[in-house]
């Protein structure tokens, strides 16, 4: 194992064993350890970098946001991120269009940016969340928008690169003259172009390059080096646009070049007016037979997705709401969208399309879809990718030969003849993307744990192969060749062919050290998979109950590696909070997977949470359940992390610090007896600096103070509106007494007959890993409660942490199991049981003030998560002329003791600073701020200063008289 290099970077190298495991794999079937890691700062490393790899026969695999799908950025190198500290804007030329870039530009923040300018970059990928200019250029990414505006070869104009020899060259446009005076240079780049001009210029060989590449009208093409690409430019074509050398960098998966600036063409933002007709279809067939007669409309978007597809975003929280557009139970849907800037423009051509439709397609449903509905309707088919990783099982939709394109007049008998061939190997394959384009993703399911499924693995893509070459077309459209197409390419391209490929690899990289065998000289496409197939499974037992999984090990190992978790903060919202604060990647939920998988895989322990590497990748995990919502596999890595923690303590013992936070709740019972002592305690500056230098608590925080709950309940019998049970939490019992009180008082007045319920909920205990005691809770409340509650009497907690811990921990935590999912069942926010309230007509604006306020919302994370921010909204607005509106604040930070701890200090207040508290401290000074978090209100305070108060509160203040 490599260590240290022995050169000083002003970046980062890590080579421990923790962060080769998280960047041994991308978001492909691939794994390999790399030799160590590298953050580069600036030019002057990535040299370092070229001449430490050069000197000891080492390889570096460049990596942005690392979501490659068919194996590119693994490798047994040194993986060179760019993608922490490459990341500026550079310039803007308005007049030309074009704007500099670093390689670790995200593509939608890029575009954000361009905006005021009435300008963007084209290429639309579905990661365009996280996915970073320079990987684009890798890949030659494409996308839904590329039937307009192209690829993003189309759009590259010039690149400052880092050639093998540590030399910088800029490669942009030449004319002839220009181009001849670069084959005279005596360096590496004169090499280069001698070579290119020496090799290709003969006619034979344009030839055999015309014979053997995809047909030219198919514009998703990336088999192996853009040679064919070359012969549309002078001097190879003698009335061909100017040479390019961005163009062969394009779509070179980080082979040739280490790119350092790249010069985008940019567009003109697209006409402001759209609409979308999503035709339903009842078989694959028909859906595929419909595309050339409506690609006649000019579309913006003709997007597909199948049965498979759609019946993942059955059980996805997230993407139900975006489900509101479908009829019955399609077998496919086209997503078929137009824009004009003009309505009546728009309005003729819809009607044309919904003709077409009609007369010439089987479609039997086409609902049109405006405005925010598009959004919904695209999320849905751009989440289609991770959602393949919920399958449950050792069983996935491989990415093989999911990037198969041909020409547009050939993509319905060619479909016909691949299903024949997956019904051959018993495969129902998965459908969906770019069909306008020519390109579906399809993917057999197979498991890569048996040996049978990959042999299979590797016959489907070879007869894929061989199928795509029958019909001239690619059989890598936008994601690239990599380890599993690399393989393919001699047959693709032709023995000729492929030996100029291996020439242009040889010219710009004689030594082989830029990312080797992901073109030329590649492995095995079957081999250095993520799985050993037909390993003997691991059995790890857990307290709680993953049988939902198969287990934890497979809970882990639903992350595909899609790299959801990778979107920053100005993405909307939460995952991943601690990333977003340092944008590293072990602080994602990708990299946390990754890790888990890795050690509970191959441990030698007994105990095989027992590793230090586990704790340092969790140790910023805020548990803000954010993954459990946003990440498309689910992946929960809070529950993993109290697993996880459970486990380790188990080993290694807890701390005075983690007894005391997890026993909190016992310590403000006692504490309770003499509220002013301990009030005084925490407000003295002495008492508490001592306090918080024992407990390893930040100087810089404030204690909570001691507000005991005192309420009363009013008997009425007549219970004109039903029968609740409140829930005093432990927060809300000695901590917010007050919220109590006033959640007590608005359902009283509103007419509800209220009864009371105290109980801890556990989540101190939980949140550290205690999870024997907070199972014994669970059983207590189930037991309490069974007889209390039910759909005519809910539970309505206060704090979202406590009440929604009722309808997630304890369904894996509780041995009464239907006990846990009556309390789940019958368990609320009271926003969410008086947003219901009114949507019946039980609670009306009548019941309110009319007096003028000004609201702004934080949510807490995991209300977002499990159940929505909405209600909070809603509820807010029953006073007719309160003006509310939701702060995009993610995760404040505080994480119940997270940011106490003097450790996580930093953190904490850098992920609060980024959204919400410059949100709070633009709000006007008579605005109210709402959080009905504890914990958030706290943060809040400490990060501005302002206090924040429970919608609760503020619903209560507006009851009329």
């Amino acid at each position: 194992m490599l260590k240290s290099p022995d050169m000083e970077l002003k970046g980062e190298y890590k080579d421990d064993m923790l962060h080769r495991a998280i960047y041994a794999t991308d978001a492909s079937v691939y794994r390999k350890y790399p030799a160590g890691v590298a953050y580069p700062e600036n030019r002057e490393d990535l040299k370092k970098l070229v001449h430490y790899a050069r000197e000891k026969k080492l390889s570096l695999i460049p990596r942005t946001a690392g979501t490659s799908l068919a194996g590119q950025c693994v490798g047994e190198g040194i993986v060179v991120d760019v993608s922490r500290h490459f990341t500026r804007i550079l310039s803007i030329d308005r007049e030309k269009a074009t704007v500099d870039v670093e390689p670790g530009v995200i593509r939608d923040e890029l575009n954000t940016w361009l905006k005021p300018y009435g300008l963007f970059f084209g290429p639309n990928t579905s990661t365009s969340n996280r996915c970073m200019i320079g990987g684009m250029v890798g890949n030659n990414s494409s996308g839904t928008t590329s039937i307009q505006y192209g690829v993003t070869g189309d759009k590259v104009l010039e690149m400052d690169v880092m050639l093998s020899d540590g030399s910088e060259v800029t490669f942009g446009e030449l004319d002839e003259k220009e181009f001849k005076e670069k084959i005279e240079i005596n360096s590496l780049e004169g090499h280069i172009y001698r070579w290119l001009y020496d090799t290709v210029y003969p006619e034979p060989v344009k030839e055999q390059i015309r014979s053997g590449f995809p047909k030219p009208e198919i514009h998703r093409r990336n088999n192996g080096y853009a040679l064919d690409r070359l012969l549309r430019m002078k001097p190879f074509a003698a009335k061909g646009e100017k040479f390019n050398m961005c163009k062969l960098i394009c779509g070179s998966e980080g082979t040739l070049a280490l790119v350092t600036r790249i010069r985008l063409q940019l567009e003109p933002l697209p006409p402001a007016q759209s609409v979308m007709v999503a035709a339903h279809f009842n078989s694959i067939t028909d859906c595929l037979h419909a595309v050339v007669p409506v690609m006649k409309h000019h579309l913006y978007t003709c997007e597909m997705m199948d049965k498979v597809i759609l019946d993942c975003t059955r059980n996805n929280k997230g993407q139900l709401p975006n489900r509101f557009f479908i009829e019955e139970d399609p077998q496919a849907i086209l997503m078929l969208e137009l824009r004009s800037d003009d309505a009546e423009d728009l309005g003729r051509r819809r009607e044309l399309l919904l003709e077409t439709l009609g007369k010439d397609t089987a479609a039997y449903a086409y609902p049109v879809l405006y405005g925010a509905e598009i959004g919904m309707a695209m999320e849905l088919r751009k989440a289609g990718l991770g959602l393949l990783g919920n399958i449950v099982g050792d069983s996935k939709a491989v990415a093989c030969i999911e990037d198969t394109a041909v020409a547009l007049e050939d993509l319905a008998p060619y479909i016909d003849e691949f299903s024949l061939l997956m019904k051959k190997y018993g495969q129902q394959a998965v459908y969906y993307a770019h069909a306008g384009a020519g390109e579906l993703h399809l993917r057999p399911i197979l498991n890569l744990k048996s040996s049978a499924d990959v042999a299979l693995f590797r016959k489907i893509t070879t007869d894929v192969a061989r199928l795509v070459k029958k019909y001239k077309g690619s059989l890598s459209g936008e994601h690239g060749d990599g380890i599993v197409r690399s393989e393919f390419i001699r047959l693709m391209l032709g023995d000729a062919n492929y030996e100029l490929l291996t020439g242009v690899k040889t010219a710009f990289d004689p030594e082989h050290i830029f990312n080797p065998g992901k073109i030329v000289h590649a492995p095995p496409m079957d081999q250095s998979l993520r799985y050993v197939p037909d390993r003997k499974e691991p059995v790890v037992a857990t307290f709680m109950d993953f049988s939902a999984t198969q287990g934890i090990l497979r809970a882990v190992e639903q992350c595909n590696g899609s790299g959801d978790c990778r979107k920053t903060h100005r993405s909307p919202g939460a995952m991943c909070p601690s990333y977003h604060a340092t944008k590293n990647e072990k602080d994602t939920t990708r990299a946390r997977a990754n890790a888990l998988r890795e050690f509970l895989t191959s441990s030698d322990k007994a105990n095989r949470f027992d590793h230090s590497e586990l704790k340092e990748v969790l140790d910023l995990c805020l548990s803000c359940k954010a993954c459990g919502n946003e990440c498309p596999s689910n992946v929960d890595m809070a529950t993993l992390k109290a697993e996880f923690l459970y486990q380790y303590h188990r080993a290694n013992g807890s701390t005075l610090r983690e007894k005391a936070f997890a026993y909190n709740t016992g310590i403000n019972r006692m504490m309770s007896v003499f509220p002013w002592l301990a009030n005084g305690m925490y407000r003295n500056r002495h008492t508490s600096a001592l306090m918080k230098k024992m407990m390893g608590i930040a100087p810089q925080r404030s204690f909570p103070p001691l507000r005991l709950f005192r309420g009363e309940v009013l008997r009425n019998h007549n219970r004109p509106k039903g029968r609740v049970v409140l829930y005093i939490d432990e927060f809300t019992g000695y901590l917010d007494g007050n919220v109590g009180e006033d959640a007590l008082e608005l359902l009283q007045r509103l007419g509800y007959e209220v009864g009371l319920y105290h109980g801890d909920s556990g989540r101190s205990f939980l949140s550290k890993g205690f999870l024997k005691q907070a199972g014994v809770l669970a059983d207590k409340n189930i037991a309490a409660l069974k007889g209390r509650i039910g759909s005519d009497c809910p539970l309505i907690g206060l704090e979202p942490s406590a009440v929604l811990s009722f309808r997630d921990e304890y369904l894996k935590l509780a041995t009464d199991g239907e006990g846990a999912k009556h309390l789940a069942e019958n368990s609320v926010l009271l926003e969410e049981f008086i947003a219901a309230e009114a949507e019946n007509g039980r609670v009306t604006a009548a019941d309110f003030t009319t007096e003028a306020r000004e609201i702004k919302i934080h949510n807490h994370c995991h209300q977002k998560a499990l159940s929505n921010q909405k209600v909070t909204f809603d509820i807010l607005n029953l006073p007719e002329n309160y003006s509310v509106s939701i702060i995009n604040s993610g995760c404040c930070g505080m994480a119940g003791s997270f940011g106490y701890e003097e450790e996580h200090y930093e953190v904490s207040m850098k992920v609060g600073g980024l959204r919400l508290f410059p949100a709070v401290n633009k709000a006007g000074e008579h605005t109210v701020i709402a959080a009905n978090g504890t914990s958030c209100r706290h943060q809040i305070l400490d990060g501005t200063g302002r206090g924040a108060r429970h919608p609760v509160s503020i619903l209560k203040e507006a009851l009329r008289g």
